[in-house]
């Protein structure tokens, strides 16, 4: 967006935007886009005019989730991808990490393993507490998404911190989702196909240079031909992520799977869902402020404490009121 389109938008907002800071982002300050990100990911006020703000500058970004059980090599296969990734314009990597017991921050293993790309001025990496959000993702990874989108990366990586079988939020997310697994993962996807299995557009088997290799790609082969009829096929990939190997045909394969959703027209109802979606996402966010802001709210709760009312009914109350 131009600067004089940006700046009649903040002019719609209730509240000054901080312009300097979004042009500062805009410009490649990766100190600015970290306060903006900050702040988009505690839900400030801020947070949120900054969002207004660059929403209409997004759409561009392809968006790439890479899931998968803890240990399957996640994040050493997402290292090896930012690199093809920057050949398509900047990168962005969202990092999700289980939140520490102690300040509830992002355990910054992600980070840490990816330290060879932070002087490249092409690549940013963020590392996000889940902060006890089930489904792989931190609550605030749609809007880090938008706000990334915005700001001009044309490409965004998200990797889901390690899931079991339900925990696909990361389908409604991404474009493209890659899910990651091991040889002699075998008996674990008849467990887990009414999960992973029906989110992957490309699948990964890590980790090939140990054995049974074969065995876990003929296992997902099964698995695929007896689920659902997909318009799709998802292909399967072998890769030794520690080495390199395969992650050229790999990257193939999600410029595939790119080049079909664009040319079927299926890119434009993916993305409307997922915005369907983060509205949905972002009603229950703010309730969820506002009840905790209304001030019938301690009235309330010892009406429902003492069993005068019940929760349900307590909460139509609030719903009612807002």
């Amino acid at each position: 967006m131009r600067s004089s389109s940006l700046s009649a938008v903040c002019c719609l907002l209730p509240y000054p935007v901080d312009v300097s800071l979004i042009d500062l982002a805009k410009s490649g300050d990766r100190r600015s886009l970290a306060r903006l990100v900050s702040r988009v990911e505690d839900d400030t006020v801020e947070g949120r005019e900054a969002l207004a703000a660059l929403y209409p500058d997004g759409g561009a970004a392809w968006v790439t989730g890479v899931t998968g059980a803890p240990g399957a090599g996640k994040s050493t296969l997402v290292d090896g991808l930012v690199g093809f990734a920057a050949d398509q314009g900047n990168v962005a990597v969202v990092a999700i990490d289980p939140s520490s017991p102690f300040s509830g921050g992002a355990v910054l293993g992600d980070r840490i393993r990816m330290q060879r790309h932070t002087d490249d001025p092409r690549i940013y990496i963020r590392s996000m507490a889940n902060r006890g959000h089930l489904g792989g993702l931190a609550d605030s990874t749609p809007r880090v998404v938008a706000l990334l989108d915005g700001i001009g990366f044309s490409e965004v990586l998200i990797e889901t911190v390690g899931v079991g079988q339900a925990e696909i939020d990361v389908a409604s997310s991404a474009d493209t989702v890659i899910v990651t697994v091991n040889p002699g993962w075998g008996d674990s996807i008849q467990a887990a196909k009414a999960g992973l299995l029906e989110i992957g557009d490309v699948f990964v088997v890590n980790k090939a240079d140990r054995p049974d290799v074969d065995e876990t790609v003929t296992e997902l082969l099964r698995m695929l031909d007896v689920g659902p009829d997909r318009a799709w096929r998802p292909p399967i990939v072998t890769t030794v992520a520690t080495d390199g190997t395969g992650l050229d045909e790999l990257w193939s394969a999600i410029l595939d799977h790119r080049r079909y959703l664009t040319e079927t027209g299926e890119l434009e109802g993916r993305r409307r869902e997922r915005a369907s979606r983060e509205i949905e996402a972002a009603v229950r966010t703010g309730l969820r402020r506002r009840a905790s802001l209304d001030p019938g709210g301690v009235e309330l709760l010892e009406r429902v404490a003492t069993r005068e009312i019940d929760p349900w009914s307590a909460a139509g109350t609030i719903i009612e009121s807002m």
